[in-house]
């Protein structure tokens, strides 16, 4: 029984991004997808016809994959201000640091590749615009005097931990729960000081 066009979909941009975390950009092709993915040939350009439509398609699900890191019931309550949005942020982090490095590498391949592909570039754009809008709506309702700047400044910690610890002179490191979520409280109480 064939396997159906979203399922199909979803299994060739799981690889797709499975490929780019243990291959990197030169390693993820059509033909590279069909096979790790035990798939006949030609079936990934059947769902992306070009190199653009792959490089989107793993763009969007691993957004998907992302948001889907915190569980129902996990995520962020604002009405319980910093602490409450540290640790569901803290949660997420640190999820992605230990059970999402996959998909970290491969934000980081698709991220760089991003900076040559100005089609890539607006499509990796838009698609990160939902987390950021979805951080100020969280940090508004938290009492943030700045959302816009204190997202910038948020995104900007979280990320350096995430890279350091995943791919730069931390690699091989990884904070405790606890560690991040106490960071994280200290990083919000200062904004949310006002």
């Amino acid at each position: 029984m064939p396997v159906s066009t979203p399922n199909r979909a979803a299994l060739v941009a799981d690889t797709a991004i499975a490929l780019l975390a243990e291959r990197g950009m030169r390693g993820l092709t059509h033909r590279a997808v069909d096979e790790a993915a035990g798939l006949p040939q030609g079936s990934t350009s059947n769902v992306a016809r070009t190199r653009q439509a792959l490089l989107e398609l793993a763009v969007r699900r691993h957004a998907e994959r992302e948001a889907g890191v915190l569980a129902e019931g996990e995520t962020p309550d604002p009405s319980g201000g910093a602490e409450s949005l540290a640790d569901g942020l803290a949660l997420a982090v640190h999820r992605l640091l230990t059970e999402g490095r996959t998909l970290l590498v491969a934000r980081y391949e698709l991220a760089l590749e991003a900076t040559r592909r100005p089609e890539l570039r607006a499509f990796y754009d838009a698609t990160g615009a939902v987390f950021k809008d979805q951080l100020a709506a969280l940090l508004t309702a938290a009492g943030s005097p700045d959302p816009t700047r204190h997202v910038l400044s948020l995104l900007a910690w979280m990320d350096g931990l995430m890279f350091a610890c995943t791919a730069g002179s931390f690699s091989r490191e990884v904070p405790g729960l606890e560690e991040v979520r106490a960071d994280l409280r200290e990083l919000l109480a200062g904004m949310l000081r006002g």
